[in-house]
């Protein structure tokens, strides 16, 4: 099973444009080629596969009565700009070892199962995020989301119709009114807590979303030597103040686990001997306490009015998203914990800072989200790493709730 699965985690890892790391983004040569051999390898598993209007990919195992809602294990292959080998792909690549298992076993399942690759996770493309997810449950803002642009001046718009997906069409991946039997997934933590306290499993009770914006702020550009520092409108500085106005804020909420980014800075004109005229940041705030997340966003518009006031600047402040935190299901946790409790397994209840395609599926049913340690902590990085040990772990606990999940009559549990 190692042996597979590590062969099935490295065909989706060879889709990559990088040199460092790995880069798969939303969209892209690479990940559309990589979602194609996905569908391949899956169509070999005997699943039926296809893409729906927003690009996200569904492969069905038949379950003994079709007709019953299903039992989905979802994540995403896209990647972060000089990104890792784990984030989102091993959710992906441990559903379809699952079914390889369960096809090995000849196990029949009362309900049908499906592996969701949702396209468009990752916000770093277009600056927001679980895109694919979001169409699915009908929360897709499309209007807004239309013109959002990459680094490069693609729309997103654009980019659907690069991947002979028409932006227009994309409510019709909704699946809203609709059940799943239960929804599952299993990422790596992205952070330390569960390796230091060394815990194999990790059971995700609520996810703190995230509150994005697009600040840009105009001053005026001029010669760096002929202008005197009293009669500068420096765009850069401004910025600079709204950042760690931003960091100080953040850190006065940090019992709440509340963080605060600014992690893009775009700066124009962008030459050294020229006071910066213009500046766009990208800002990122989570909570799982909406109101601490609330005081955070008080204090940024606040300090916004004081910049533009005391540097006589023009600042922009647009809303991308913002999304509330989500609880997610006791049941599945408790069977998660059972499971955990049978296997001998070190495990916690915990809550997840990062936002993941499954705080999208609480509409649809029960939903179940499982960590696996990330070693140092690393994550969105080329060293991210997380060892295959714990990942086929895991992957064991992530299939006695699928079988649970999905009432397969004689249990033989791999172990």
């Amino acid at each position: 099973m190692r042996q597979r699965y590590e062969k099935i985690l490295n065909k989706i890892n060879q889709y990559n444009s990088g040199v460092k790391g790995i880069t798969r983004i939303a969209y892209s040569n690479e990940e559309q080629a990589c979602t194609h051999a996905l569908m391949r390898m899956c169509k070999d598993a005997k699943m039926t596969v296809k893409l729906d209007q927003a690009g996200n990919l569904i492969a069905r195992r038949d379950g003994k009565s079709n007709e019953l809602p299903p039992v989905i294990i979802g994540s995403h292959i896209d990647s972060v700009y000089q990104g890792g080998k784990y984030d989102g792909v091993v959710g992906v690549t441990a559903a379809l070892e699952i079914i390889h298992r369960l096809n090995d076993r000849g196990i029949v399942t009362e309900h049908p199962i499906e592996l969701i690759s949702f396209a468009c996770e990752e916000s770093s493309r277009f600056g927001v995020s679980t895109v694919g997810s979001k169409a699915m449950a009908g929360r897709i803002e499309k209007e807004k989301y239309r013109l959002l642009t990459d680094r490069d001046g693609v729309t997103m718009e654009r980019a659907f119709a690069l991947c002979a997906l028409d932006f227009n069409n994309i409510e019709q991946a909704s699946r809203r009114g609709g059940t799943f039997k239960a929804f599952y997934e299993i990422h790596i933590e992205q952070g330390p807590v569960l390796e230091i306290e060394k815990k194999k499993i990790g059971i995700v009770t609520g996810i703190a979303a995230p509150a994005r914006f697009i600040v840009k702020v105009f001053g005026s550009a001029s010669h760096s030597g002929t202008t005197p520092m009293t009669m500068r409108k420096d765009a850069l500085l401004g910025a600079a103040e709204i950042a760690l106005e931003l960091e100080k804020v953040a850190k006065l909420e940090r019992s709440f686990g509340t963080v605060a980014t600014v992690g893009v800075l775009d700066v124009k004109p962008g030459a050294m001997n020229v006071v910066p005229g213009e500046v766009e940041m990208k800002i990122d705030i989570r909570s799982s306490s909406i109101e601490s997340r609330q005081r955070v966003l008080n204090h940024l518009f606040q300090t916004i009015t004081s910049v533009e006031n005391k540097r006589l600047l023009e600042i922009a402040c647009d809303e991308i998203s913002l999304e509330d935190p989500i609880l997610l299901s006791t049941e599945l946790g408790n069977l998660i914990a059972q499971i955990c409790k049978q296997k001998k397994l070190p495990y916690r209840f915990m809550q997840s800072g990062a936002g993941h395609d499954a705080m999208n599926m609480t509409g649809f049913g029960p939903v179940g989200l499982i960590f696996i340690p990330s070693a140092g902590g690393i994550s969105h990085h080329p060293q991210e790493h997380t060892d295959m040990e714990d990942i086929l772990v895991g992957i064991d606990v992530l299939e006695m709730a699928i079988l649970e999940s999905a009432k397969v009559s004689s249990l033989q549990f791999g172990g």
